[in-house]
């Protein structure tokens, strides 16, 4: 018989690099079989300039250089869960679900890459772990990517749709044949993040740089032309998109303030969020992830839609993928359905993810 409450670690990097993110939560499966969930603790460990440096990199690295870093993101991920046990005094810990650090994401071309993901991982945490999640998907001819909306559906129904607004924005809804339909719709944070270095500035404070910009309509007519946003889903993005597309339109126009460019990329971003959830006037979308912070892109999407867009807890906001992936080891390790072909392209629904298995020397 399988159980019904797992105390879960579940581990998420991000692509905006703001740092590794950490959370227990309790996940209890009732007679109605229905899933929730209580976050028990939960943290953000920020990634030093060092390893931002590192893994901002990594995509123009060679395989030796890869394989190498892989090996230490592996043992400092661990040194991080591990502190993060230690400090917060944590027991009965029954899995460790860690999504990794993407490296590479070419589904197109066949292959993702997650590094952080060795099975080492489980004998330095002292944990079994469930990880790289993405790998089978893409094997299995699909986009590898998004995973999240497994738990958009099983945790937050309430909700017509759920968008995050983190490193890319991507988000998931029921279509009219009840099919989880979900994709990223373009980056966010990856590219505003960006922008304020010059400033000296990690990220723009509640948007508060952009709002003191203007909108440049050729800059914004360049970026909304970019053919990505007019394929049908399954889509994924990777930060060779930024490479390829975003990164070489922004630098024409370098001789714009930066409170310019921040403000028109803001526009960007809303306006292809409304483009990108094709839901009816006055039904309810979750907002999470580390934009959902910025007032002022906020105040532009709701300006532009006719959607409700619900910000919830701020612990919701910024663990919610910590959260989601914690729950995808959940699923895998009871051999349920945790990624959705509706969603990814891939030939069926599958339970992906590897499974290490910690043998102390007293079992």
């Amino acid at each position: 018989m399988k159980r019904h409450q797992y105390n879960i670690l579940g581990v998420m990097s991000g692509t905006s690099l703001d740092g590794i993110d950490l959370a227990f939560i309790q996940f209890d499966y009732d007679v109605d079989r229905q899933w929730k969930f209580k976050i028990l603790v939960a943290d953000t460990i920020p990634y030093s300039q060092s390893w931002k440096d590192h893994l901002s990199q990594a995509i123009s690295m060679n395989q030796m250089d890869i394989e190498k870093l892989d090996e230490r993101y592996t043992v400092y991920l661990a040194s991080v869960i591990s502190g993060f046990i230690e400090h917060n005094n944590l027991e009965h810990i029954d899995l460790i679900c860690s999504h990794g650090h993407t490296i590479f994401h070419k589904p197109e071309l066949g292959y993702t890459l997650q590094i952080g993901n060795l099975p080492i991982l489980s004998d330095y945490v002292g944990h079994d772990v469930v990880c790289d999640f993405r790998v089978q998907d893409v094997l299995l001819g699909g986009q590898g990517a998004p995973l999240v909306p497994i738990g958009d559906r099983l945790l937050f129904s309430d909700f017509q749709a759920c968008l995050n607004l983190g490193g890319f924005a991507n988000v998931s809804f029921e279509n009219n044949l009840k099919y989880r339909i979900a994709y990223d719709i373009c980056p966010v944070n990856t590219v505003l993040n960006d922008l304020v270095k010059s400033l000296g500035k990690e990220y723009d404070c509640n948007g508060d740089i952009a709002r003191q910009g203007s909108s440049n309509s050729d800059l914004l007519s360049e970026l909304n032309s970019i053919d990505f946003y007019n394929q049908a889903p399954p889509k994924s993005l990777g930060v060779e998109f930024l490479k390829t597309y975003v990164n070489p339109i922004i630098k024409k126009y370098n001789h714009l303030s930066i409170p310019d460019l921040l403000a028109t990329y803001v526009e960007h971003i809303a306006e292809q969020i409304v483009k990108g959830i094709p839901l009816s006037e006055g039904e309810r979308v979750l907002v999470t992830g580390g934009g959902a912070h910025n007032a002022f892109l906020l105040e532009k999407i709701r300006e532009k839609s006719p959607l409700v867009f619900e910000v919830p807890a701020k612990e919701i906001v910024d663990y919610k993928e910590a959260i989601i992936f914690g729950f995808l080891g959940v699923l895998k390790w009871r051999d349920d359905v945790n990624v959705l072909a509706s969603v990814t392209g891939a030939k069926y629904d599958h339970s992906s993810g590897k499974v290490y298995r910690f043998f102390s020397q007293l079992e």
